[in-house]
């Protein structure tokens, strides 16, 4: 039995359930990326023994969402009372209902080609049918009810953000630069590629040939062009205009990956200008990937 010793804490779980393809597994997802603890298909019986695990956390665990569906079989059937156990402890929690149309879940379960959970051998239709009915007591419980059958991934996330989140948090985004060299191949995580291979090359001074774009004098060659500080006004503009659109759309992590030859001199100039730009305003990080594959004698430790 739950400890309902603290019942005015402010420790409230989201329980999320729902119809099986209406979307559950995404929204708790959406919350996972917003920092909460999240338990898929756990027996509605260890609900109590759950939120009690979470409180003895001290405040580690401040932020949980527990997937309960039918999945769980006959242990489905204690839901309702766990709810009411809930209720009568004067214990705090939200629940989440997910649904979507007959229609749009038969579609879905076609696409994936998955057994309904109700209906292992029997028309998919006949399943959503079962499902309806056994969960029609706890919708009725439902804090929120969110159909899905119309919705875009990107507008679940949403709404999740909307009624979820903090109160009050900002959207946060984490930029890595990270520069490289072509001739090691491009970086396969990367969501902006920017090729300076353009730029003039110090590795044709013999007296900057084997320093890094760190070392200064590297730096001052490279800078002094004007095709150079051209072109830094124009990526300063751009990732200037294109990183407030990143966060606006929720990206959590962006890697902007500048490259040139061998990943030496130009790359790592050019990666660390905007690394100082972008640092001012966001969460950033510094990579050279391949710097050190290179014949370097003399280089500017940067941290």
């Amino acid at each position: 039995m739950m400890d309902m010793k603290h019942p005015a804490e402010k420790f409230r779980p989201v329980i999320v359930t729902g119809l099986s393809g209406g979307g559950k597994s995404l929204a708790a997802r959406y919350m996972e990326d917003l920092g909460y603890f999240c338990v898929d298909n756990l027996p509605p019986v260890f609900i109590p023994k759950f939120i009690d695990l979470c409180r003895e956390t001290h405040g580690q665990i401040s932020r949980a969402a527990i997937v309960v569906d039918t999945r769980s079989r006959e242990f489905f059937d204690d839901f309702v009372r766990v709810l009411g156990e809930l209720d009568a402890g004067g214990v705090p929690y939200e629940l989440l209902f997910i649904e979507a149309s007959d229609d749009v879940i038969i579609r879905r379960y076609k696409e994936t080609r998955r057994p309904h959970p109700l209906a292992p051998d029997a028309r998919i239709s006949e399943g959503v049918t079962r499902e309806r009915n056994r969960l029609a007591p706890i919708r009725e419980r439902a804090t929120q009810i969110v159909d899905t059958s119309k919705l875009r991934k990107a507008e679940l996330r949403d709404i999740i953000r909307r009624h979820y989140d903090a109160p009050g948090a900002d959207a946060q985004m984490s930029v890595n630069i990270l520069s490289f060299g072509f001739k090691y191949g491009i970086p396969l995580d990367a969501d902006l590629v920017f090729d300076v291979r353009f730029l003039p090359n110090p590795f044709y001074i013999d007296s900057l040939r084997s320093k890094s774009g760190t070392v200064p004098q590297v730096a001052s060659y490279i800078e002094s062009w004007d095709v150079t500080q051209k072109f830094e006004e124009h990526l300063d503009n751009f990732v200037d205009f294109l990183l407030p659109q990143y966060v606006k759309e929720r990206k959590s992590q962006l890697v902007i990956a500048v490259g040139c030859t061998g990943g030496m001199h130009r790359s790592v100039f050019i990666a660390k200008h905007l690394y100082d730009r972008i640092k001012k305003h966001y969460a950033a990080r510094l990579e050279h990937r391949d710097l050190m594959k290179n014949e370097v004698q003399e280089h500017v430790s940067e941290g």
